[in-house]
């Protein structure tokens, strides 16, 4: 997906959102624990795939997933 398509994608998300009055934060958290959870899944619940896809370290991969509630599964 180009950069620019991805933009106009999220726009329109981050529209709704603002004229809805989702508070950043939780929109930010959602976003996060959307994003996880897919990377997870596609990963077949690893951590440590998931992780490396993300780019991100394993451990705070863990952290986050802790954080936000997230199930590896």
């Amino acid at each position: 997906m180009s950069r620019t398509d991805l933009s106009a994608r999220l726009s329109a998300i981050v529209e709704e959102l603002v004229a809805n009055g989702v508070p950043l934060v939780q929109a930010r958290d959602e976003f996060e624990r959307q994003f996880l959870m897919a990377a997870l899944r596609r990963h077949g619940g690893s951590l440590g795939r998931a992780a490396e896809a993300l780019g991100i370290h394993r451990n705070t991969l863990r952290n986050k997933v802790t954080s936000l509630k997230v199930s590896p599964h």
